[in-house]
């Protein structure tokens, strides 16, 4: 490859504050606002994720009522898909949980029907975050979400398979040209027995990516497709040579793998996807070492990445108790402590003052300097998507998919995209 770019280099990373920030003090209290140790008050708090995840939450809940002796938190959790499923079900009743990990895709669905808090109202301290972040948290200028933790796009490779097959470890400074290339080497040299990957056009995000590459916004400040039918057929071409070919599993295998990725299977060399999967695919892999370097892209100086939060934290417009749910975010956002209980389980700590107090060691530390590597080609992160976001993913994996099987041809696949997410916006205007 043509060393362009050399991302994996410590490049470090602006910052704002990197003093330990203190716990927000109250705000402008109503009555039944503030508790005492003798009677605190209870705020409700709710999370989805796994037994891991619950764990870690739990002690920082501790921690939490450990210093903040008038605040109870009571805490529960669920997986992702049933976690959507109440929320839903408390909005329509009026009955959110005063705090909540939240996801960026549903930000807007609750966030300009007036269901979550501006947090821009009550004290959170965000000194330590990088700017370019904090709106992915924002609509029309309220904050409604505080990022947790972030996470980047990134290509994976296992460097003990492109060893085995005799190809060189790639830099990263590569245009998708080249990225084909390197993924039609790899199932040509390993005789069918390895894929180069899975077909990474059936990628939302690495489609964002994309688009940000060519300085095309997904969606409008209206709530509007800001990019073209052209724009998407010309992105589902880059891998239309590749489809059927031992450059890119087909999507047969990939159904029948799941829920475990190709590459997680042992399947694919490589995978285009978010950074903080990395633990995660090395405990379906069973490799002793996987690495990360930056997608492709055919301009050397724009890459299209930004960090995206991998979670939020947001409050319920409702909540009768602003000032102890105001705390509790700050706290679980800020405190060191905090970092050292979750490490990259969330992602990347998204505040400085988090991330200097966390100590990162083995699959965290490659995760860590993966984004501390190309923090030098960030751009802002993208406002929350439209409304309805959710369904338009999942229906451009499903159509993607399709044109993987060759049940449509790219023509076919993005009028089909289009009248589904204009349908959509159309609903929700």
């Amino acid at each position: 490859m043509i060393n362009r770019r050399h991302f994996l280099t410590t490049v470090a990373v602006g910052t704002a504050s990197a003093g330990v920030l203190a716990a927000c003090g109250t705000g402008s209290s109503t009555s039944g606002q503030t508790g005492s140790a003798d009677n605190p008050v209870t705020i409700n708090y709710t999370w989805w994720g796994n037994d891991d995840r619950a764990e870690r939450t739990r002690k920082a809940i501790a921690l939490f009522e450990s210093k903040n002796p008038d605040i109870k938190v009571n805490g529960n959790f669920t997986d992702f898909a049933g976690y959507w499923q109440k929320r839903a079900t408390e909005a329509a009743g009026g009955g959110l949980p005063d705090v909540m990990q939240w996801d960026l895709s549903y930000l807007r669905d609750y966030g300009q029907r007036n269901q979550l808090l501006d947090l821009g109202t009550v004290k959170i301290n965000t000194d330590a975050f990088e700017k370019s972040l904090l709106p992915s948290g924002q609509i029309k200028g309220k904050t409604y979400g505080i990022p947790t933790s972030t996470n980047a796009f990134a290509v994976y490779y296992d460097p003990a398979k492109l060893a085995s097959l005799g190809i060189a470890e790639p830099d990263g400074s590569w245009t998708y040209k080249e990225f084909n290339a390197f993924l039609t080497e790899v199932g040509s040299k390993s005789n069918g027995a390895l894929f180069g990957g899975t077909d990474y056009t059936g990628v939302w995000w690495m489609f964002n990516v994309w688009l940000r590459q060519n300085n095309i916004e997904a969606f409008t400040s209206e709530g509007k497709l800001g990019f073209s039918k052209d724009d998407l057929k010309k992105w589902w071409n880059l891998t239309a040579d590749l489809r059927g070919t031992p450059a890119i599993v087909s999507e047969e295998r990939v159904t029948q793998l799941a829920p475990k990725s190709p590459f997680g299977s042992n399947v694919t060399a490589t995978e285009v996807t978010w950074d903080n999967f990395m633990a995660g695919y090395l405990g379906d892999s069973g490799a002793k070492e996987l690495k990360l370097v930056p997608v492709p892209s055919d301009d050397a100086d724009n890459l299209g990445l930004f960090l995206k939060p991998s979670m939020l934290m947001v409050a319920s417009a409702k909540t009768k108790f602003k000032d102890a749910a105001a705390r509790f975010i700050d706290f679980m956002v800020n405190d060191p402590e905090v970092g050292q209980i979750f490490k990259t389980s969330r992602g990347v700590p998204a505040s400085k003052t988090q991330r200097d107090g966390t100590t990162f060691e083995g699959t965290d530390k490659i995760v860590v300097d993966y984004e501390t590597s190309i923090s030098q080609y960030l751009k802002d992160a993208p406002e929350p998507p439209i409304v309805g976001f959710g369904t338009l993913e999942t229906s451009f994996k499903r159509i993607a998919s399709d044109l993987n099987y060759g049940k449509l041809d790219i023509n076919g696949a993005t009028d089909a995209w289009f009248k589904e997410a204009e349908d959509l916006i159309k609903q929700n205007a």
